[in-house]
């Protein structure tokens, strides 16, 4: 199996198992959903519907595969899909944290870009 197949397949897995957990305490009116595509490499998770009158419409993580590597552009979980992803084997070079700067980036223990 190549890389990209490999990292597609990882991101499926963590993804899901987070929304298996966050699915079982269901918030009514509000639904979590996974939606992947795999030919664009684009990765979201993310909530709709009403909570009382109040609209619910948040994206919890937006990640992408592009040249080799995984972008996290947006990741509201509680320890972090990179932190995951490097615990799965992922080398830290291979994961962009996209949500900060590009200035920022190489600052972190990630890859810059």
């Amino acid at each position: 199996m190549d890389k990209v197949a490999k990292y597609r397949q990882l991101l499926k897995q963590i993804l899901t198992r987070h929304l298996e957990l966050v699915n079982r305490q269901p918030i009514p009116g509000v639904e979590t959903e996974l939606v992947i595509d795999e030919e664009r490499d684009n990765y979201l998770w993310l909530a709709v519907g009403w909570s009382g009158r109040e609209r619910i419409d948040g994206i919890t993580v937006f990640a992408r595969i592009r040249d080799g590597k995984f972008w996290i552009e947006e990741d509201w979980t509680e320890d972090g899909i990179a932190t995951e992803l490097v615990e799965a084997g992922v080398p830290n070079e291979d994961i962009v944290l996209a949500f900060h700067e590009p200035e920022m980036r190489q600052y972190t223990d990630f890859a810059a870009a």
